[in-house]
């Protein structure tokens, strides 16, 4: 296989250079009774080691200083469907116990290469149950490193199915009722480990941002539990919809809001001066569908997509590095200082993806520059198509 390609489902089984992989781990906690799997994961070596990080991969993130800048995102560990092009195929089982010990060997992999943000949702599924127990079995230096979001607003409706029927799998409901349902259930399992809780998809659409009881329960979460307030964003109206949320004030006059989580990429670039506004006005800012949902890896065999695969190829290997790396090295490079989250189903696949912080100290401004302006996608083209990807 290429140096630039990402993961394929035979180097996802391959051996690392320690000798471990995701399957192994995961087969030895299978071994381990249901209540401990993920807990005795945290107190387990996955075999990684920490990972190379520029001084450009580095910032304050939600007021924690020197935070790599590449969080894990939960979403694809929490259940088994969803729509990253693949993700059937990268797991090896898909009962419930099976992707409790997937989950928590890619979060000790993350924990073992300085990964420190992990980044949950009441609609992932089983996800802030499976981090809830590994957390549990950290031990408190290591607990002390890390740095836990969730959000509220969709709940799960999937019923731990891949083929619904055409059901949805997640449902929304941006009402007061159903945050103070959902900020309890978070409350039960995160805790006091809880760092940031997200509004899930705010939209002008949904009302969320004028909705004055819901806005009152979100500065009471905030001030009697300490929970810094963000949202993330979806859709071609991302940057009205964060504008919007910067103006909303609480009782004192202070911002409710100190993050926002959007979609940002080579192929989606339409929210950056908006980001960069939020970035200049005190706001942390993570970015999701860093890969855009596989479309920016080796995966994307779409025939339309054939010329900007090539155009990555080609960089990927100019650098010595994966596709995936370098996507997502592109997004850390942007000067509104984003965390990036890595989509990663294996703990492999996250390896390839960490490669990004080191390669954001070498890009060069031009080489980004050229990506930037060949990759380039109309917004309302990119949500065109993520509303096409099949969930599996």
């Amino acid at each position: 296989m290429r140096t630039a390609s990402a993961p394929s489902l035979s180097s996802a089984r391959c051996k690392t250079t320690s000798g471990w992989t995701t399957a192994k781990l995961c087969h030895r906690l299978s071994l381990r009774g249901r209540a401990d799997v993920t807990a005795a994961a945290a107190k387990m070596a996955s075999g990684y080691q920490p990972v190379a990080i520029s001084d450009k991969a580095k910032g304050t993130f939600l007021g924690v200083p020197d935070m790599p800048l590449l969080g894990l995102g939960l979403a694809a560990l929490g259940r088994p469907g969803y729509i990253n092009l693949g993700h059937g195929a990268d797991l090896s089982g898909k009962s419930v116990e099976e992707m409790r010990a997937n989950c928590a060997a890619v979060l000790t992999a993350a924990r073992d290469m300085g990964i420190r943000y992990y980044d949950a949702a009441r609609s992932y599924g089983r996800a802030e149950e499976f981090l809830s127990s590994w957390l549990r079995g950290l031990p408190p230096d290591a607990l002390g490193r890390t740095v836990v979001g969730s959000k509220w607003g969709y709940y799960y409706t999937a019923d731990w199915q891949v083929d619904t029927g055409g059901a949805p799998h997640e449902v929304k409901e941006h009402t007061a009722t159903n945050l103070i349902k959902q900020a309890g259930e978070t409350q039960s399992l995160l805790g006091g480990k809880l760092r940031l809780y997200q509004i899930h998809s705010a939209t002008l659409e949904s009302g969320v941002l004028d909705a004055a009881d819901v806005l009152t329960e979100l500065e009471k979460l905030k001030k009697e539990r300490g929970w810094m307030m963000g949202l993330s964003l979806s859709g071609v109206q991302q940057s009205a919809t964060l504008r919007k949320a910067m103006g909303v004030r609480m009782s004192d006059g202070a911002p409710l809001f100190d993050c926002v989580q959007a979609t940002w990429n080579l192929l989606e670039q339409s929210a950056g001066e908006a980001l960069a506004e939020a970035h200049a006005a005190g706001m942390s800012v993570i970015v999701k569908e860093g890969l855009a949902n596989g479309r920016l890896t080796p995966r994307n065999s779409s025939a339309a997509f054939a010329a900007k695969t090539a155009v990555l190829l080609q960089a990927a290997d100019m650098y010595g590095t994966s596709v995936d790396a370098l996507s997502l090295a592109a997004v850390i490079a942007q000067p509104f200082q984003p965390l990036v989250l890595s989509g990663a189903t294996t703990a492999e696949q996250l390896a390839s993806n960490a490669r990004a912080l080191e390669l954001v100290g070498r890009l060069k401004a031009s080489d980004l520059a050229a990506l930037l302006e060949q990759l380039r996608q109309p917004a309302e083209a990119y949500w065109a198509e993520r509303s096409a990807l099949a969930w599996n």
